[in-house]
């Protein structure tokens, strides 16, 4: 492995990161949405571009991040062979990241549409799950405990 693989990992690691930013903050805006009192429109207006755009910057920053890594995997094998089984709970966690992202495209569907349901702590918990899969895909590249 040469250089192309240093770089690619390099950028991976930088867009894997950036996409997770927009995933830990696009909740937390969720949960100011659903504090929003029913009469405060120009509040509720502001936080939805804010989320809209994040969502659409989120968006951009997973493709580069995906292809990066398939191109670590599948391109210069890292995490193929035989007791590579890390490889295979990373991707499940990855999986895990790509629905939260497709649920988070609903939660704010359902914000435009006003018909938000939950508590704003019911996203606090909410916000806390790309935490738990963000540590989990780092622990297993970095140890590969199995």
């Amino acid at each position: 492995m040469g250089n192309s693989y240093l770089w690619a990992k390099a950028f991976h690691i930088v867009f894997m990161a950036s996409w997770f930013a927009a995933l830990f903050y696009l909740p937390r805006l969720f949960v100011n949405l659903a504090m929003v009192p029913a009469h405060s429109h120009a509040e509720r207006e502001r936080l939805l571009l804010m989320s809209r755009k994040l969502y659409r910057f989120g968006l951009v920053l997973m493709v580069p991040a995906l292809a990066l890594g398939l191109w670590l995997w599948l391109g210069l094998g890292i995490g193929l062979g035989g007791g590579q089984y890390w490889m295979h709970a990373k991707l499940t966690l990855v999986l895990g990241v790509l629905v939260y992202q497709r649920v988070c495209a609903g939660v704010l569907r359902q914000f435009e549409q006003m018909a938000n349901r939950r508590s704003h702590k019911w996203f606090r918990v909410f916000n806390e799950i790309t935490v738990l899969m963000f540590i989990g895909i780092v622990v297993l590249v970095v140890l590969k405990p199995f």
